[in-house]
């Protein structure tokens, strides 16, 4: 059977229910004999549902590497609506990527100018875009508003005019990514679907 592994997580792939009854069997078997177990929550059978395979089953998605895989609506080089099943960032991942950008307190970075700041976290955001984006990008859009929120709130905070008045402080961000979208590199996310900031 063709598997991925990392560490001690690993997925392996069949052709039926059955099939995938009898892989179980035999990978418990072969851990026992060396000490081990299966996990008994992680471990599962995934129905891997599409437009092709339309049956319901009790498990239709599941987590690997940061990434969550299930069914979703995608659209074809036509324009043709259609059920995939594909992967995109986990909900666990992205909690974790909204309490880091929570922990950068950039609020209370007032010291800091915007380009210090993008130097400080462009690297950072860069990875969660080059690994977390390969695959159904949109889904990284909401933590990454939360940013361009935590920036307009940073800016309330550092500029006179703008304190007490979030609206204009948005409105300045969306400025600054206007005359400069290469600053803060999730803003180049919106080149072809809008500004990252607008609907900060």
């Amino acid at each position: 059977m063709p598997f991925e592994r990392y560490a001690d997580d690993a997925i392996v792939h069949y052709r039926t229910e059955r099939e995938a009854q009898e892989v179980r069997a035999a990978i418990a078997a072969r851990l026992k004999e060396c000490g081990l177990e299966l996990h008994p929550h992680k471990t599962k059978i995934v129905y891997c549902k599409d437009d092709d395979r339309r049956r319901t089953y009790s498990n239709e998605k599941f987590d690997f590497l940061g990434y969550t895989f299930r069914p979703r609506r995608s659209k074809n080089r036509k324009g043709k609506f259609f059920i995939n099943f594909s992967s995109a960032v986990s909900d666990q991942a992205v909690k974790e990527i909204r309490t880091e950008i929570r922990g950068w307190n950039l609020h209370l970075r007032s010291d800091k100018g915007i380009e210090d700041l993008s130097r400080m976290f462009n690297p950072v955001i860069r990875g969660w875009l080059q690994y977390y984006g390969r695959f159904y990008r949109s889904a990284l859009y909401p933590p990454m508003k939360q940013l361009d929120r935590s920036l307009a709130r940073w800016a309330e905070r550092k500029y006179k005019k703008l304190r007490g008045h979030q609206r204009r402080a948005t409105h300045w961000v969306v400025r600054i990514l206007r005359r400069d979208s290469k600053l803060w590199a999730h803003w180049q996310m919106g080149e072809r679907r809008g500004s990252m900031a607008g609907a900060v």
